[in-house]
């Protein structure tokens, strides 16, 4: 007989798999077609049509935006491009080798000091937190790197978009129009994916009405993990460490045949191929082209042609973004706060919905443990 006073009060599931723990109109994800939407909208078609600040005023609005709209989005988040001088001194104070997540994480929680309206969460004053933090990320992440090579810093360039200034802030000259389209399209891939690990740590501290800075702050640390993040580095790690189209079938029969994971394949949602990665393959070619040298491209194909032969798992948004953001000369540790570049557009987002509709998130744990355990004196422990 099952005693009710100690049964759990909810079904549990390991990693929440299947748990339905808000409710959101922002995106969606439908892994046994292999669709996802942003507010309705196929991300194929903003793929094709659409343009980074479009989807930014998308996820935050729940429509387009007119042309007027899109217009003042654009100016707002372009006068936004500048961080403070203060935080500059101190990051150039960081170690030179620190993770370049680390310093994101650090310089974002600091940046909460110079926002004397931070704690103000009223969806007038978030929506200003929200253009602060989506243009200062790809000033952050450049500038970061930049002191660590020891670079002069570029300012940025309220003339650029985001992708073109990002680019242009991290090399030292303005990326061709192509270059900066392919860049622009990356963001847009990536900008949300429903209720992720990072995402949903968003969620949760937005959920106690801490300051957007603090559940952003929060989304970098969930991000920073390698279950999380950092596939795409991997993916590029694993093919330099390859080196050429010829040795792809040798290299992953033997990694297959020792069982170690090969990154950028299979997905916890999709069982089939993930939306983004037909993008993102055609953005490899064409990088790849672009630079009079296809070797990468040819050899992600490769490895993507032997492991749907060998295990019949599809790549995800990670296999090709790792060779097109290699042929566009962006350092591999950057890869994830340029990911964090893109999502940070879809955790304000999802911190805004919270915000307008709150409720603390307080899930229960099933409890696994003892019961009823008498206590007993230390001298008879």
């Amino acid at each position: 007989m099952t005693n009710k006073a100690n049964a759990p009060a909810a079904t549990s599931s390991a990693g929440l798999r299947g748990v339905f723990a808000a409710t959101s109109s922002i995106s969606d994800v439908n892994g046994e077609k292999g669709e996802l939407i942003y507010q309705g909208y196929n991300i194929h078609d903003l793929a094709k049509h659409s343009t980074f600040e479009e989807v930014i005023f998308l996820l935050w609005n729940q429509r387009l935006p007119t042309s007027s709209e899109l217009s003042e989005l654009e100016k707002s988040l372009r006068a936004a491009y500048e961080i403070p001088a203060e935080l500059v001194a101190l990051m150039k104070q960081f170690p030179h080798d620190a993770d370049p997540m680390d310093v994101l994480r650090t310089a974002i929680s600091v940046l909460e000091f110079y926002d004397e309206n931070s704690r103000d969460v009223s969806r007038e004053t978030s929506l200003k937190t929200a253009v602060r933090l989506t243009a200062q990320f790809p000033t952050i992440v450049a500038a970061s790197d930049r002191i660590r090579r020891q670079l002069d810093l570029i300012d940025p360039d309220p003339n650029l978009g985001i992708a073109a200034n990002f680019l242009y802030m991290l090399r030292g000259e303005r990326p061709s129009e192509h270059e900066a389209r392919i860049f622009d399209v990356c963001l847009v891939l990536h900008a949300d994916h429903e209720l992720n690990a990072s995402t949903f740590t968003a969620r949760v501290i937005a959920g106690t009405l801490a300051d957007m800075y603090a559940a952003v702050t929060g989304a970098i640390g969930a991000l920073s993990g390698p279950l999380h993040g950092g596939a795409n580095t991997n993916v590029m790690k694993t093919l330099l460490e390859i080196g050429e189209v010829d040795n792809v079938e040798p290299y992953i029969k033997k990694a297959l045949a020792e069982k170690r994971k090969i990154m950028g394949f299979g997905h916890a949602v999709y069982k089939t191929e993930d939306p983004r990665a037909t993008h993102l393959r055609e953005f490899s070619k064409q990088a790849g082209e672009a630079a009079g040298d296809s070797k990468w491209y040819d050899m992600s194909r490769k490895v993507e042609e032997i492991i749907m032969r060998e295990k019949g798992l599809f790549p995800n948004v990670d296999f090709f973004s790792a060779s097109t953001y290699y042929m566009m000369g962006i350092p591999l540790d950057l890869y994830t706060p340029i990911f964090a570049v893109s999502r940070i557009s879809g955790w304000t987002g999802h911190i805004l919905e919270q915000y307008a509709d709150n409720k603390l998130i307080r899930p229960r744990a099933e409890y696994v443990g003892q019961r009823d355990v008498a206590y007993a004196p230390i001298d008879q422990r």
